[in-house]
């Protein structure tokens, strides 16, 4: 009997439909809830517009082709081809470039591209949930204006209820969102299409002279315009980033034969009312709806900001591990909260960091309007970062012909460009927030990687050669039954805990291990090869583990399988080594005396090596150590 036919990330061609309405839920909740906000800052935002047949068409004409060139050129069609063995995101697509070029002259600045574009991610994930969920509570204030003071106690409580559950886990809530954001999707349309229906000719803005006319009457509100306008794609960028859990077909299908369709339905409506009743600028998005439709709406809208939101955070949890696993970020907890689904996993500590400024934005913003100053220029930063990365794939990688290539690159580079060039004017009204988290995440993101760096070229510099340390230790020492395994970051060298061990015990076990656990720059591994052993005589092997950087590594586990380290490893007689250094910082070359204080001060409170490898808590010892850097 055959298999039916493969899909995205070998799912079977049955499970589209699932998938797609899968990624309708997870993957389209930011650029879903859109409608909520874009419009109206575009016409009552801090650059206020008249609205007139001339600037509502030149608006929606500029949404139009914004979502047409960004989300389905630049993403669907170009960008979610850049795919890491099936994974998406800045995280990823940086390994990928990593890999695929090996180390050139350009590798450090590409580095610090993904690594900018990581940062702006947690600045959106900050404004994502303030922004959605107060925007959809506001239109309480539709149904009754005395509601009014209840909008920020609601919001907050939402936001509260929202982080509390991620404990949890999402697995059984997470069987909604695709239901919920289905229906969410099919009510906009349907407004949309109500609206629409008394003025038909609004449909004419998919002609770009629109837009062209709008820039010609008034260049620069037309321009200052693109910074509202640039809120109808906000969340863009999950489409890349969630390609792991849904595949590219299953996305692409989600987002041209639903998403898009409904929302630019929602859009047109929004414009026709605009045209008939100007005064319902104040919130066109609730006004679409007949008054005893709007309360129904608030709920449904609210419904579906929770779960823009949680798609943003479950996204932070995941960039976070992928920083780990990278070497980006130090050892941090991460809790799995599916059995089934190895993806979804929980961080207590960015959880807890992203409830505690989200609160912070909603009381000192207090309004959805004064938040979406703050919006955009971390969605747009990203969006021209990856414009970027887009030239070197073409390039260098993929091997376009240098004049496809460069007009392609170029083009996006025009748009994107512009388009953060525009929310660059908010900064003071706001845009520095989400800027100074970018800034705080860059900071502490390249203060761990250029820290290990120099700290291990420093252990490098000091360490004893093992074959040295064998000739002269192995033969002299007494030898005790068992096998110890002494991790190392290096694969060179003999580890701290192992010559401290043979200062203080003076004696070896009938087995070493000198294991190195090595990230690589690929989301998973086959079981097979996994692992590579050297064996150095005399019971001394080095062993290599690999695994991939959407994985877990679990040691024990790992052991069991290894069999070129003379013989099977008995896991009951097996102690593990760690070293513990205490880092002094010190006016040596390397890093500025704070941004080292600030590295030691992350190693301090890294999660133990013990917990974060499964290593089992009565078969470890820790030997400590001094190191300046």
């Amino acid at each position: 009997m055959t298999s039916p036919p493969a899909g995205p990330q070998g799912a079977p061609q049955g499970r589209l439909g699932a998938l797609a309405l899968g990624a309708l839920g997870v993957v389209f909740g930011d650029i879903g809830t859109s409608p909520l906000y874009a419009l109206k800052e575009s016409f009552i935002g801090h650059h206020p517009l008249a609205v007139d047949p001339l600037h509502i068409y030149g608006v929606l004409s500029l949404i139009f082709w914004t979502m047409t060139l960004i989300v389905t050129v630049k993403y669907v069609f170009i960008v979610m081809r850049a795919d890491n063995d099936g994974e998406g995101g800045s995280m990823a697509l940086l390994a990928l470039i990593g890999r695929r070029l090996g180390e050139t002259r350009w590798t450090p600045l590409i580095a610090s591209l993904g690594v900018i574009a990581t940062a702006l991610f947690y600045g959106d994930a900050i404004i994502t949930p303030a922004i959605s969920v107060l925007s959809a509570v506001e239109g309480l204030t539709v149904v009754q204006s005395s509601l009014t003071p209840m909008v920020l106690p609601i919001s907050i409580a939402i936001l509260i209820g929202l982080f509390l559950i991620q404990r949890h886990g999402t697995a059984r809530v997470g069987a909604l969102f695709g239901p919920v954001m289905a229906l969410y999707f099919i009510v906009l349309a349907a407004l949309g299409l109500i609206n629409l229906l008394r003025h038909p000719e609004i449909v004419g803005i998919v002609n770009p002279v629109w837009a062209w006319r709008f820039f010609a009457v008034d260049p620069k509100l037309a321009f200052l315009a693109l910074g509202s306008v640039v809120l109808a794609v906000t969340g863009a960028e999950a489409l890349y980033a969630d390609m792991g859990h849904f595949g590219r077909k299953a996305i692409s299908i989600a987002w041209l034969y639903a998403a898009l369709p409904c929302l630019m339905l929602n859009y047109l409506g929004q414009g026709a009312l605009l045209l008939e009743n100007p005064a319902a600028v104040e919130n066109p998005f609730f006004y679409l709806a007949p008054e005893w439709a709007r309360l129904p709406l608030v709920i449904l809208a609210t419904l579906a900001t929770i779960i823009a939101s949680q798609a943003v955070i479950s996204g932070a949890f995941s960039v976070t591990r992928q920083a780990v696993q990278l070497g980006f970020l130090p050892r941090l907890r991460i809790l799995h909260t599916s059995a089934h689904a190895e993806g979804q996993v929980y961080v207590p500590l960015v959880n807890w960091t992203l409830l505690v400024l989200v609160i912070l934005l909603v009381l000192g913003f207090r309004s959805s309007s004064d938040l979406a100053a703050a919006y955009g220029i971390a969605v747009t930063g990203t969006m021209v970062i990856t414009a970027c990365m887009l030239g070197v794939l073409t390039f260098s990688v993929w091997r376009w012909p240098p004049l496809v290539a460069g007009s392609v690159t170029g083009l996006f580079l025009v748009i994107d460009g512009a388009y953060f060039a525009s929310n660059a004017t908010k900064i003071p009204d706001g845009g520095w927030f989400p800027l100074l988290v970018a800034a705080c995440a860059f900071l502490l993101l390249t203060t761990w990687a250029k820290g290990r760096r120099i700290m291990r070229a420093y252990l490098r510099e000091g360490a004893m050669e093992l074959d040295l340390f064998i000739r002269s230790a192995g033969a002299s020492l007494k030898r005790v039954p068992g096998t110890a395994i002494f991790l190392s970051s290096t694969t060179d060298g003999v580890p701290p805990a192992l010559l401290h061990n043979v200062k203080h015990n003076r004696v070896l076990h009938e087995r070493i291990i000198i294991l190195t656990v090595r990230t690589e720059a690929v989301p998973h591994l086959p079981l097979e090869g996994r692992t590579s052993a050297t064996d150095h005589g005399q019971g001394f092997y080095r062993l290599v583990l690999r695994h991939g950087f959407m994985e877990d590594v679990d040691i024990p586990a790992a052991m069991k399988a290894v069999q070129d380290c003379g013989g099977p490893i008995n896991v009951k007689d097996t102690s593990y080594f760690l070293s513990r250094q205490t880092l002094i910082p010190s006016e040596r070359p390397g890093m500025a005396i704070w941004r080292e204080k600030l590295f030691a001060w992350m190693i301090r409170n890294a999660e133990s090596p013990m917990s974060f490898f499964k290593l089992p808590t009565n078969r470890v010892v820790e030997l400590g150590s001094q190191l300046e850097i």
